[in-house]
């Protein structure tokens, strides 16, 4: 088996210049509206504040580019007795989709939220992307019972 293209490593303040270009991809990529400003603001919070989660990238050992990312953020719910997450955003860059690069991001994520007392983590993922879906599936997530319903808190709507 050929050794991985890329270098997984847990992201520090000084890389959010790298990760934007590629969450302004996964945005697009997944029929969100880029916002630039106030997410990159969130982003480099996130960065400072590791009691709000982590992000995860890869890294073309080669050029030394970030070639994907992983971002998880973390929650609290009685169900699972104390900290959970949610993986939000998860992307590899297309030149190195179909190498190994998701799986290896999302055992980094999922190795790091146990060893930050997650005791769950979610993720959510469209129903027709099955190449996701998958990835997902394989890695031993699985549907809920559940339908997640979202209210944004800073749309002023009542």
């Amino acid at each position: 088996m050929s050794a991985s293209p890329v270098e997984i490593q847990r992201a520090g303040v000084g890389d959010a210049d790298a990760i934007i270009p590629l969450m302004a991809a996964f945005n697009a990529e997944e029929g969100i509206a880029w916002r630039p400003e106030p997410m990159g603001s969130a982003l480099r919070r996130l960065l400072a504040e590791p009691n709000l989660g982590f992000v995860v990238l890869a890294r073309d050992r080669a050029s030394g580019a970030v070639v994907g990312y992983g971002l998880a953020t973390f929650g609290y719910d009685l169900e699972f007795a104390g900290v959970d997450a949610f993986i939000t955003e998860l992307f590899v860059d297309s030149s190195l989709r179909k190498r190994g690069v998701g799986v290896a991001l999302l055992d980094a994520l999922v190795t790091q939220l146990r060893t930050c007392g997650a005791k769950a983590v979610h993720l959510m993922v469209r129903p027709e992307n099955e190449r996701a879906r998958a990835l997902y599936e394989g890695r031993g997530f699985g549907a809920t019972p559940r339908v997640m319903l979202t209210k944004r808190l800073d749309a002023g709507d009542d």
